[in-house]
């Protein structure tokens, strides 16, 4: 359980485990995309909610802290969502998921944003204090990320001018 939620021991790596999480997210999703495109990803980000959720709540049932910093899981399934777009949008429109770099930049930062800040939905899943909490944050900072990241693309793709 402990492999899962610290996401194979990144969650031990100082400082800020949250962000080395998100950075580990970022090879294992290209990964995911290079072998079976946005769908795989999508279905990955599924599971890995589903085992991390399991692994979470099995860990801090009980204990003094209901989200260790070291549980990283909840990130990387953050920043899978956030990129949701990039892959998307690679198999849309059949190119290189690295011709789409900017999105991989900016899905990063703005998840890493909303998850740090924690604004609205995601505060309010935060204090729920519980495992579901500590999944459903990141959810949503991912979802508020990709939301973000799309509104960008569309900006620098002429769409909304």
């Amino acid at each position: 359980m402990k492999a899962i939620a610290s996401f194979f021991y990144v969650g031990f790596l100082k400082p800020a485990p949250g962000t080395w999480g998100s950075l580990a997210a970022l090879p294992v999703a290209y990964a995911l995309l290079l072998a079976g495109g946005f769908w795989l990803l999508a279905a990955a980000a599924v599971v890995a909610f589903v085992l991390g959720l399991v692994a979470t709540e099995r860990l801090t049932t009980n204990a003094p802290d209901h989200d260790p910093s070291w549980i990283v899981i909840d990130e990387v399934v953050g920043q899978w969502i956030a990129l949701f777009p990039v892959g998307y949008g690679a198999m849309m429109m059949s190119v290189d998921i690295w011709r789409l770099w900017p999105g991989w930049v900016s899905a990063f930062i703005l998840f890493r944003l909303f998850d740090i800040w924690k604004p609205w939905l995601v505060g309010k899943a935060d204090r729920r204090g519980d495992a579901m909490g500590v999944m459903l944050d990141d959810v949503i900072a991912g979802v508020f990320a990709a939301i973000v990241g799309i509104a960008l693309a569309a900006l620098a793709h002429g769409v909304l001018m």
